[in-house]
């Protein structure tokens, strides 16, 4: 069971588990429209079911049908700039919504195992680099603050009541699947737009902040390894490389045989009321215990990023 089935990493990792033979539950909000479009091609082989973070017994009766294996909570609200203007509904769904679905398969099937989506953004202004499983946290945004509380009430349930959940903090991971509101995909569809001549500018907030980005498709893969331990363990997944939105900015134009310099300007109204500035992974553990190692390099992602969105707005 996912639920978030219809995001980026959802929809990937349905693709990894239907590859290994799952049947596959997802878990979608009833909403006026259907946002199907990063699942289309899976809608025949996916049992889609309404259930929200929001609502306890939605939670509880889906689990309680579905009796599932394997439980990963995607869903959130997980967007950072957008924390800021509605923090409360951001820990409703990404802070009590862990809850919610935690206490589900307590009481209606506590044999499933959990994968919670825990995020580098809880490390924040970090007091070490690189960041490991044992770094403190600290927030610098509601959402950090929520995806703080979801990772440790997870920690507490496996705790108390002996239930197989971890956590997995992934550090960034993007994909021509990332919602177009994220700085790469905004940075590759911009340039894409600037290629065919339907814009002539970029803006963008710090744009000397540096990120461990990986490939959301690899990631779903160390999701789905965790769920295979003998032991539930948290872990840090990243690739251990970090770039600047500077560097993400050079790549991208550079792979379109354009001049970032010429393109691109700094935007206070993009500027975070507090920065994170530096998030670099430790994912040792990841490669030793998992065995799970990133594929496509932070130069790959960028390009295909770019030719995706070259593609869709040609």
């Amino acid at each position: 069971m996912i639920t978030g089935v219809t995001g980026q990493d959802g929809s990937y990792l349905a693709e990894l588990l239907l590859e290994k033979g799952y049947e596959v539950i997802g878990v979608v909000r009833r909403t006026s429209h259907d946002s199907y479009e990063r699942i289309g091609h899976l809608l025949d082989r996916v049992h889609i079911v309404a259930a929200d973070l929001l609502d306890q017994h939605s939670l509880t009766t889906v689990i309680r049908d579905a009796k599932p294996d394997e439980v990963y909570n995607l869903a959130a609200q997980s967007f950072v700039p957008t924390s800021w203007n509605q923090p409360v509904l951001t820990g409703e769904f990404t802070a009590l919504g862990v809850t919610r679905l935690l206490e589900a398969i307590r009481l209606a099937h506590p044999q499933a195992r959990f994968y919670q989506a825990s995020s580098s953004e809880m490390f924040g202004k970090a007091v070490e680099t690189p960041q490991r499983e044992s770094t403190p946290f600290y927030p610098r945004s509601p959402y950090g603050v929520a995806k703080v509380y979801g990772h440790w009430i997870t920690v507490n349930y496996r705790e108390s009541y002996g239930m197989y959940a971890v956590s997995g903090i992934l550090f960034n991971h993007e994909s021509p699947r990332r919602g177009l509101e994220f700085v790469t995909r905004k940075v590759s569809d911009a340039v894409a737009r600037i290629k065919l001549g339907k814009t002539n500018e970029l803006r963008l907030g710090n744009i000397d902040s540096g990120r461990d980005w990986g490939f959301a498709g690899d990631y779903v893969d160390a999701m789905w390894r965790m769920l295979q331990q003998p032991e539930p363990k948290d872990y840090v997944v990243g690739t251990g490389t970090m770039h600047s939105v500077r560097d993400l900015c050079a790549a991208a134009f550079t792979h379109a045989g354009l001049d970032w310099q010429k393109y691109v300007k700094t935007d206070p109204r993009f500027v975070r009321p507090a920065e994170v500035d530096t998030l670099l992974a430790d994912a040792s553990r990841a490669r030793k215990e998992l065995g799970w190692a990133p594929k496509v390099s932070f130069e790959r992602l960028v390009r295909m990023m770019v030719d995706a969105d070259l593609e869709r707005l040609a």
